[in-house]
Protein backbone atom coordinates (compact mmCIF):
# COMPACT_ATOMS: atom_id res chain seq x y z
CA UNK A 1 0.00 0.00 0.00
CA UNK A 2 1.51 3.33 -1.02
CA UNK A 3 2.07 6.31 1.45
CA UNK A 4 -0.25 8.98 0.50
CA UNK A 5 1.43 12.88 1.18
CA UNK A 6 -1.38 13.26 3.45
CA UNK A 7 -0.81 9.83 5.32
CA UNK A 8 2.76 11.20 6.03
CA UNK A 9 1.37 14.38 7.56
CA UNK A 10 -1.38 12.31 9.61
CA UNK A 11 2.07 10.05 10.96
CA UNK A 12 3.69 12.87 12.16
CA UNK A 13 0.70 14.12 13.94
CA UNK A 14 -0.27 11.04 15.90
CA UNK A 15 3.74 10.64 16.71
CA UNK A 16 3.60 14.07 18.45
CA UNK A 17 0.21 13.76 19.92
CA UNK A 18 1.60 10.05 21.55
CA UNK A 19 4.92 12.14 22.59
CA UNK A 20 2.60 14.51 25.00
CA UNK A 21 0.73 11.85 25.85
CA UNK A 22 -3.01 12.61 24.32
CA UNK A 23 -5.32 10.14 23.42
CA UNK A 24 -6.05 10.05 19.90
CA UNK A 25 -8.36 7.74 17.16
CA UNK A 26 -7.95 8.33 13.16
CA UNK A 27 -11.82 9.04 12.23
CA UNK A 28 -12.44 6.57 9.22
CA UNK A 29 -15.50 7.65 6.71
CA UNK A 30 -18.06 4.92 6.31
CA UNK A 31 -21.90 4.43 5.28
CA UNK A 32 -22.79 5.39 8.78
CA UNK A 33 -20.32 8.10 9.48
CA UNK A 34 -20.78 11.74 9.58
CA UNK A 35 -19.10 13.73 6.83
CA UNK A 36 -16.24 16.51 7.12
CA UNK A 37 -15.41 14.77 10.43
CA UNK A 38 -12.01 15.97 11.02
CA UNK A 39 -9.57 13.28 10.23
CA UNK A 40 -8.05 12.85 14.08
CA UNK A 41 -10.11 13.40 17.46
CA UNK A 42 -8.09 13.42 20.44
CA UNK A 43 -8.31 14.47 24.01
CA UNK A 44 -5.36 15.50 26.09
CA UNK A 45 -5.21 16.94 29.34
CA UNK A 46 -9.24 17.22 29.56
CA UNK A 47 -9.01 19.09 25.78
CA UNK A 48 -11.21 18.03 22.89
CA UNK A 49 -9.03 18.20 19.89
CA UNK A 50 -10.22 18.14 16.07
CA UNK A 51 -7.39 17.81 13.91
CA UNK A 52 -7.77 17.92 10.03
CA UNK A 53 -4.95 16.82 7.92
CA UNK A 54 -3.74 18.35 5.02
CA UNK A 55 -0.82 17.78 2.35
CA UNK A 56 0.87 20.41 0.44
CA UNK A 57 -1.38 23.10 -0.75
CA UNK A 58 -4.82 20.69 0.26
CA UNK A 59 -7.59 23.09 1.30
CA UNK A 60 -10.60 21.94 3.31
CA UNK A 61 -13.91 21.18 2.05
CA UNK A 62 -16.78 23.67 3.14
CA UNK A 63 -18.46 20.76 5.68
CA UNK A 64 -14.93 20.15 7.30
CA UNK A 65 -14.60 23.83 7.93
CA UNK A 66 -18.06 23.48 9.43
CA UNK A 67 -17.44 21.02 11.52
CA UNK A 68 -14.39 22.53 12.95
CA UNK A 69 -16.11 25.53 13.58
CA UNK A 70 -18.78 23.53 15.74
CA UNK A 71 -15.89 21.93 17.57
CA UNK A 72 -14.22 25.34 18.59
CA UNK A 73 -17.87 26.58 18.98
CA UNK A 74 -18.44 24.04 22.18
CA UNK A 75 -14.63 24.58 23.39
CA UNK A 76 -12.68 22.35 21.61
CA UNK A 77 -9.49 22.49 19.75
CA UNK A 78 -9.76 22.70 15.93
CA UNK A 79 -6.89 22.59 13.62
CA UNK A 80 -5.93 22.26 10.42
CA UNK A 81 -2.36 20.92 10.39
CA UNK A 82 0.04 20.46 7.00
CA UNK A 83 3.76 19.72 6.95
CA UNK A 84 4.42 23.25 7.16
CA UNK A 85 2.34 24.31 10.73
CA UNK A 86 2.78 21.08 12.42
CA UNK A 87 5.29 23.60 15.52
CA UNK A 88 1.65 24.59 15.43
CA UNK A 89 0.28 22.03 16.93
CA UNK A 90 3.32 21.09 19.29
CA UNK A 91 2.66 25.10 20.23
CA UNK A 92 -0.80 24.46 20.99
CA UNK A 93 0.00 21.49 23.02
CA UNK A 94 2.40 23.13 24.96
CA UNK A 95 0.11 26.00 25.93
CA UNK A 96 -2.74 23.36 27.34
CA UNK A 97 -0.01 21.36 28.97
CA UNK A 98 0.60 24.51 30.78
CA UNK A 99 -2.97 25.44 31.51
CA UNK A 100 -4.34 26.01 34.67
CA UNK A 101 -7.43 26.88 36.85
CA UNK A 102 -8.02 30.19 38.87
CA UNK A 103 -11.05 29.39 40.25
CA UNK A 104 -9.53 29.02 43.77
CA UNK A 105 -7.99 32.35 43.38
CA UNK A 106 -11.68 33.01 43.58
CA UNK A 107 -12.89 30.56 45.70
CA UNK A 108 -12.73 31.99 49.12
CA UNK A 109 -14.20 35.30 48.34
CA UNK A 110 -17.32 32.80 46.97
CA UNK A 111 -17.31 31.01 50.45
CA UNK A 112 -17.71 34.13 52.01
CA UNK A 113 -20.85 35.16 50.24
Amino acid sequence: MATTPESKVKKKVHALLKAHGAYAVNYIGGQYANNGTPDILACFNGFFIGIECKAGRGVPTALQIKNLRDIAKTGGLALIINEDNLAYLEESLNDIKHAQSNYHLFAREAEGE
